[in-house]
């Protein structure tokens, strides 16, 4: 191959030539200085950097294909100025064969083969491109005239800007399968089910725990103005939550339960409603809520449409028998997850991605959150329908979750039947490096590392030292065994989509 890339002489070496005598005959004017400023701006990859910057100001696609572009102008530049400029050494063009105010001065020292600017400059433009066409669009001119401009001021041949530019394609298209597409998410779908009309609040119990994310002295007037018929129930601090939710669902008259609260009061109010055989109206008034998003009552407006028509839906709910103690027989907790429940390095990974979220975004703040979770942290050890395991997440989701990967967001269906399993274990050689380029990369929804699965029912069992289990958010410590399983359109819940 070497000996056919050889430019000295031969046909390319005519041809490369005779392009840059074309070249040298274009009279003097204001687009010697435009290009040979471009070609300097991109020098090192300044320019590609800016445009990146710009780009991630803007949340969404902007953001990502940011990501996208630098992660494909690094393996890029990588292959050019390790590789290639290495085993295809050749002199770049002579002064003499162009005008003297248009040669780069000084001209690089390193091999003329291939264009490094041309690589980073399609490579940066294509990634982009890949996740924003718009933007692509809009950079491929630039990345042209950056590419023209290393043949105009001398620094290249034309072969030269050729292999580098295939070469910055070849790195987008091969970043692109490390940083996947996501698959679209399904419709939102709801299974009607039969609810009284509670409009002005008849028969209705809300329970409102005051140590919400939200309260205020104005909430219960509030609550009141909307719901003058119902029977509110304030849980202060010090109140047993769930006596006093069990008081509220027990009330004599109580025709439908609602709840004022983060994701734990509602997983409780949950229970409570089962328990009564009663609708369940979320009022979203917690730092979370996850379950409020997914029934579409995030807002008060929301939440009051669907109790005055009776709109109502199924949801199955989750359950969770946790045995603590010496090998988990000396107590056993009983609880109902009407989200989410982990096991492991989760709870730091999500606390760490919702704190960068407001300044860097999801997608960036999650890989960041990522590299620093699973940097420092240890596997856990345990045993997952019997069989042993190492490893840095356990994630179940009470239904199926999107995107399928670490960070998910939305429920379309609330009764599937299915625990969403997401394992990232590590048994696996190098482990830790295989888990830290999945993150880098995007890939950890397709890495080896990662097992997606779905059931009704799923067991777990310590060993060694007990186990701390996240259940909708509130962790549950000293856990020796549990059992999750699925309990079918056990819960009606008021939703606006139903």
């Amino acid at each position: 191959m070497r000996s056919m890339l050889r430019w000295g002489s031969g046909r390319m070496a005519r041809l490369d030539r005779a392009a840059v005598r074309a070249v040298s005959r274009w009279p003097e004017g204001q687009h010697d200085l435009i290009l040979k400023n471009l070609s300097e701006a991109a020098t090192k990859g300044k320019l590609w950097f800016a445009v990146a910057v710009v780009c991630a100001a803007f949340p969404g696609k902007p953001r990502n294909a940011a990501i996208h572009g630098l992660l494909a102008l690094g393996v890029a530049s990588a292959v050019t100025n390790l590789a290639f400029k290495t085993l295809l050494p050749r002199t770049r063009p002579l002064p003499e064969l162009l005008p003297a105010f248009r040669f780069v001065n000084p001209q690089p020292t390193s091999s003329s083969m291939p264009s490094g600017h041309s690589a980073s400059a399609v490579a940066f433009t294509l990634g982009v491109g890949l996740v924003s066409p718009r933007l692509g669009a809009v950079l491929a001119p630039v990345a042209a005239g950056v590419a023209y401009s290393r043949v105009h001021t001398g620094a290249h041949w034309p072969s030269d800007v050729v292999l580098g530019s295939a070469i910055g394609a070849g790195a987008a298209l091969v970043t692109r399968k490390w940083w996947p597409a996501r698959p679209p998410v399904p419709a939102t779908d709801r299974s009607p089910a039969d609810a009284p009309a509670v409009g002005a609040g008849e028969g209705l119990s809300i329970a409102v725990n005051t140590l919400g994310g939200s309260y205020s002295p104005e909430t219960q007037l509030q609550l009141r103005e909307i719901f003058p018929k119902a029977h509110i129930r304030l849980i202060s601090e010090g109140d047993d939550v769930v006596a006093e939710i069990q008081a509220a669902a027990g009330r004599p008259g109580t025709k439908a339960l609602g709840v004022w609260g983060g994701d734990g009061t509602v997983g409780t109010a949950a229970a409570a409603a089962v328990e009564h055989s009663l609708p369940l109206l979320v009022l979203p008034g917690g730092t979370l809520n996850h379950f409020a998003r997914d029934v579409d009552a995030r807002s008060l407006e929301g939440a009051l449409k669907a109790a005055k028509t009776g709109a109502a839906a199924w949801t199955d709910v989750g359950h969770v028998s946790a045995g603590r103690g010496v090998d988990g027989k000396d107590e056993t907790t009983e609880l109902i997850m009407l989200n989410t429940a982990s096991v492991g390095v989760y709870p730091n990974l999500v606390r760490r991605r919702e704190r960068l979220q407001p300044a860097l975004g999801k997608p960036l703040a999650g890989l960041v959150a990522g590299l620093r979770t699973f940097g420092a942290a240890r596997p856990t050890t345990l045993r997952i329908n019997g069989v042993p395991h190492k490893l840095w997440i356990l994630y179940l989701g009470r239904g199926r979750y999107y995107p399928r990967d670490l960070a998910p967001l939305t429920r379309p269906v609330l009764d599937d039947g299915v625990l969403d399993i997401r394992m990232v274990t590590a048994d696996e050689p190098f482990a830790r490096l295989r888990l830290l380029w999945a993150v880098l990369t995007g890939t950890v929804g397709t890495s080896k590392v990662t097992h997606l699965s779905e059931a009704a029912e799923l067991s777990i069992e310590a060993i060694g030292e007990p186990l701390v289990i996240a259940v909708d958010g509130e962790p549950l410590p000293g856990v020796r065994t549990a059992e999750f399983t699925v309990k079918r359109r056990a819960l009606r819940v008021y939703s606006p989509l139903s």
